[in-house]
């Protein structure tokens, strides 16, 4: 039988693990610029998760968050500050912090059993209470969702695409995605 902690634990290690993929040899510029109407950009992503990372596996439980997030501090992440990065933040700086953010994360869950209470301080009074698993369910989700935004993006950039982009050269991409227009052409 598999053990549900460690099952959902490497999920969410995989993803985390895809959506840092997606940084690789990329410009500031290209981390940076927003390549669709909501401005989702990479290191965004990354600020936003190390965010999430930090209330989800580790404030919400109890235990103590080893930096200080200037959009939480000042309550510009209600206005979006979380999903950007500023010219001030490196990228070093974004993804170091996002590390660190897994690493705290890691230590919550190797500590805590799925059962363990947790309070997130965002959610409604009425809806606050939680434990690590379903909180973990939530992590491994919110990073997956987001690890596919990173696809898209690291795509838009320079047409990387995602785990099976090997399986077709570019001709043969070409051809697929000209029989995916011309069938939804059918319904113009």
């Amino acid at each position: 039988m598999t053990d549900l902690k460690a099952e959902l634990h490497s999920k969410l290690r995989d993803s985390r693990a895809l959506l840092l993929s997606k940084l690789d040899g990329l410009s500031e510029y290209d981390l940076r610029r927003p390549l669709v109407a909501s401005g989702t950009n990479l290191l965004g992503l990354v600020k936003h998760l190390a965010g999430i990372e930090y209330v989800y596996l580790t404030t919400s439980l109890g235990r103590p968050k080893p930096d200080i997030l200037a959009w939480e501090e000042d309550g510009s992440v209600w206005d979006g500050a979380d999903m950007w990065a500023q010219p001030s933040e490196t990228s070093e700086y974004l993804i170091d912090l996002y590390r660190r953010a897994c690493a705290s994360g890691d230590e919550t869950i190797a500590a805590l059993d799925l059962s363990a209470p947790a309070s997130v301080p965002h959610w409604p009074e009425e809806r606050r209470q939680s434990t690590l698993g379903v909180l973990l369910i939530r992590m491994v989700d919110e990073t997956a969702h987001h690890a596919g935004h990173a696809d898209i993006v690291r795509e838009l950039i320079d047409g990387q695409g995602g785990s099976d982009a090997h399986l077709l050269d570019q001709p043969g991409w070409q051809t697929y995605t000209t029989n995916i227009q011309a069938a939804a052409d059918t319904f113009r």
